[in-house]
């Protein structure tokens, strides 16, 4: 999975920017999720298309967190887009 894919299924979990962030929960919240996804990295995209829809106001800074957290949970994944 890209960066990219591996944001987009943790902008449509419950975590939070202000919640504690480690890399051991990251990769935990992002593979519960993608597995309450079935595995399909498209419906979370779905997930993510929509919310984007519902609340752009916010939709850029998420995103950007969930950029970043990946970054810092996955560092193998820093080049990969």
């Amino acid at each position: 999975m890209t960066t990219i894919e591996l944001a987009q299924v943790l902008f449509t979990s419950a975590l939070q920017p202000s919640d504690t962030l480690t890399s051991d929960r990251v990769r935990t919240v992002i593979d519960d999720r993608l597995c309450a996804c079935g595995g399909d990295t498209a419906l979370c995209a779905a997930f993510v298309a929509q919310e984007a829809g519902d609340h752009p106001e916010a939709f850029a800074a998420r995103m950007r967190w969930a950029l970043g957290a990946v970054t810092a949970a996955y560092p193998a994944y820093r080049l990969a887009a």
